[in-house]
């Protein structure tokens, strides 16, 4: 009934990965199984026939889907099935999507759809370093225009040596964890993190990651073969007209030259000079005229495309007049919104960002509930990017998966300068709101998350900067230039985006997105070697404002406190049904919480004021508190008996005040001293080995008369002595 091809691709460490075709899903473009141990990824291509009408870009979809049956997981919430995709999901597709979009013909417009569906999971093997190698596969093997393969993995340095697509398990242990798409000949994109790793190590690990890819590329070519894939589809999704490209070239190339090399510096005022280029050109003809005005559009922007590109080329002039290495001017502002637990300002030319930082507890943090990764997450990051930045009028509607990716590298960019967990106990939640932008507004996220930080008195270990590069390349004569701190123009115009955060001493994130064919080594050590240049400057401009954590929190912040009980005392902190533990946040206002670790309880107890979490600790501290013989207690007396009281010296702990010890004089009643409710104090003088009861005194707290005995022990023995003689009397009358 079925046809099945497969390749194995040897990894070279003992593992494999198996690519299959011709079972699952035969009626799409593509298909094909990865297998690698007992994970599968299900990868599906289908594109249309034609393209819709008026389309002048390639409609690429990317959707990477987790199953919960693939770990053998129902999902949560009311409706029990995989609903809108989760971040990990968005970040996984967007990894793919980088990779394969470039390598789509330009004239190629027909609606795309890449499906990966991960169908079987080993929690120990990660599903998103072989995400791109399923797609690209598919794709070979289907007819649909591309000009692949590619493939990506991932690769680690894990003890100094460099691990290609490593376990979970090995992950944890890294100091540079990249995710690498590329080609057989050409790295086309590049997303991680680094524990301050440098330059020259990222670069070795990018050659190394390439090697890997080179493989699965050879392998695709060869299942393709082997299965007999079909012909590439022909199609026609564009009508070019020669005559009205040469005129367009002809009759404005001078004018958007000039306009570029005006040096405008404001992004609105340039955008309008080259569109009054282009209205110029347009008012030659009428509306008798039968002219195509999306194709004018197009040639357009190759015009002004080719403007920019060749003043950077020939005369080394970047669109806002700056030179290839100069960074726009910035500003740093802390403390910008004085209600909140911390913030900041960075501005860099036209790109800005508003920050803040809300500390929270415990009970704060993220719940993740994914196929492969449940817990929680102590640090947020959320980056928000609304139209009123980039001057667009159109309302926002929720959060695109731009918002977050550029989230996610700003989040991997902070985290490891983050204090350790035992130095904060607060849970830590980051907003970027992108007020501005004119290029790389995630690495503006960076700086300003760093100077909030600083700003709310969290010790982080080292401030962090960020910048985006950026390249011209002229593929003829090999020419090119390396841009620094890039506009949103030189993004859209050029052939590189590649973004670098770190601190003085290293690298802690990078995102790299290629749009050329032949990119060096020679220009990505170029690259690397001037962001490390322009972070150091970043730096030292932020450090003028703020070089260190506050020392101490702001002033209305709230405050935790951390303490450990024993492991036996949680129970009796908590209470029955949680009663003892609501009683004290209800009188105290504070919020407690407790956890077994280690072999001991932590105590968390969060409140916003300092008074209040004293009062807090100090009850805390009253229920877990071990009785000391020799300790004087203020307790409370429970109960009056005829022989003495029952005080509470501690919660929850009860002693026997006998009716000898309330008072050096004789007590006929107890009753007549002592009241329930009565606060007294006591000494405890004692503690029975086998039962653990308290014996407490009262009267060794009252100044002594003369006559009576001077140490409460021997009164207490004496008593007790007088009690057995009395007891062996009657039992003498009793037996005759």
């Amino acid at each position: 009934m079925f046809k099945i091809f497969r390749k194995v691709i040897d990894s070279g460490d003992g593992r494999t990965i198996i690519l299959e075709s011709g079972k699952l899903a035969r009626q799409a473009d593509g298909a094909v199984l990865l297998t690698m141990g007992k994970t599968m990824l299900l990868a599906t291509v289908v594109a249309a026939k034609e393209a819709k009408e008026d389309t002048d870009f390639m409609p690429l979809s990317v959707e990477y889907k987790e199953k919960y049956a693939s770990s053998g997981r129902i999902p949560g919430g009311f409706m029990k099935r995989e609903a809108k995709p989760s971040d990990n999901e968005i970040l996984v597709a967007r990894l793919v999507d980088r990779a394969l979009r470039p390598l789509f013909p330009d004239d190629f417009h027909a609606e795309t759809f890449v499906t990966i569906n991960l169908i079987s999971a080993d929690k120990d093997i990660l599903p998103d370093s072989l995400a791109g190698l399923a797609a690209s596969a598919a794709l070979t093997i289907s007819d649909i225009p591309f000009n692949g393969p590619i493939s990506e993995v991932r690769v680690a340095r894990i003890n100094d040596q460099f691990v290609i697509n490593p376990t979970a398990t090995q992950v944890k242990e890294a100091d540079l964890d990249l995710i690498v798409g590329a080609t057989i000949n050409n790295i086309l994109m590049v997303e991680g993190e680094m524990k301050e790793v440098s330059e020259e190590i990222v670069l070795e690990a990018l050659k190394v990651a390439h090697e890997a890819i080179k493989v699965h590329c050879k392998a695709q070519i060869e299942f393709a073969a082997e299965a007999g894939a079909p012909p590439k589809r022909e199609y026609c999704h564009e009508v070019n007209d020669e005559e009205l490209r040469k005129k367009v070239w002809n009759e404005t190339y001078d004018k958007c030259y000039q306009v570029a090399r005006s040096l405008i510096p404001g992004k609105q005022k340039r955008t309008e000079a080259f569109e009054n280029v282009l209205k110029e050109f347009m008012a030659q003809f009428s509306e008798e005229d039968e002219v195509d005005e999306l194709l004018i559009k197009k040639y357009f922007n190759e015009v002004h495309r080719e403007a920019a590109r060749r003043l950077l080329l020939d005369e080394g002039l970047r669109l806002d007049g700056r030179k290839p290495e100069e960074i726009r001017p910035i500003y740093c502002e802390i403390d910008t919104l004085p209600a909140t637990h911390g913030s900041a300002l960075f501005t860099r030319g036209e790109t800005q960002s508003l920050t803040t930082v809300t500390l929270g507890t415990k009970l704060d943090e993220k719940i993740i509930d994914e196929v492969l990764n449940q817990g929680t997450e102590k640090f947020t990051l959320h980056y928000n990017f609304p139209p009123f930045s980039t001057g667009e009028a159109k309302p926002a509607r929720g959060v695109s998966r731009r918002e977050i990716g550029h989230g996610n590298l700003a989040h991997r960019a902070l985290e490891c300068m983050l204090p350790a967990e035992e130095e904060n106990p607060y849970t830590i939640r980051v907003v970027s709101d992108i007020l501005e932008s004119n290029g790389s507004s995630s690495m503006a996220t960076v700086c300003a998350g760093s100077l909030a930080l600083m700003d709310a008195g969290i010790k982080i270990r080292k401030p962090v900067s960020g910048i985006a590069m950026g390249l011209i390349a002229d593929e003829k004569n090999g020419k090119y230039v390396v841009l620094s701190d890039i506009l949103g123009d030189e993004d859209h115009l050029g052939d590189m985006d590649f973004k670098v955060a770190g601190t003085r001493d290293g690298i802690t994130a990078t995102q790299m997105d290629i749009k050329v064919e032949g990119l060096s080594y020679e220009i990505l050590a170029k690259a690397l070697e001037q962001a490390r240049k322009g972070r150091l400057y970043i730096l030292d401009i932020m450090e003028k404002t703020i070089a260190e954590p506050r020392p101490d929190l702001k002033p209305h912040a709230p405050r935790i406190e951390m303490i450990t009980i024993p492991r036996d005392m949680i129970g009796a902190l908590i209470g029955p049904g949680g009663k003892i533990i609501q009683e004290i946040q209800r009188d105290t206002g504070t919020t407690i919480i407790v956890e077994e670790k280690n072999g001991v309880g932590e105590v968390e107890i969060f409140g916003e004021n300092k008074e209040a979490i004293t009062e807090a600790l100090e009850k805390v501290k009253k229920i877990v508190a071990v009785p000391e013989i020799g300790q004087v207690y203020k307790g409370i007396v429970k109960s009056v008996l005829q022989f003495g009281a029952f005080v509470e010296i501690l919660p929850n702990k009860d002693g026997l005040l006998h009716v000898s010890e309330i008072d050096w004089k004789k007590i006929e009643n107890v009753s007549d001293v002592l009241k329930e409710g009565m606060e007294v104090e006591v000494k405890l003088i004692g503690i029975d080995e086998k039962t653990g009861k308290l014996r407490l005194s009262r009267k060794v707290l009252l100044p002594q008369p003369e006559h009576t005995e001077s140490n409460s022990e021997r009164s207490y023995s004496s008593v007790k002595r007088d009690n057995k003689d009395n007891r062996h009397k009657r039992n003498i009358r009793r037996d005759h």
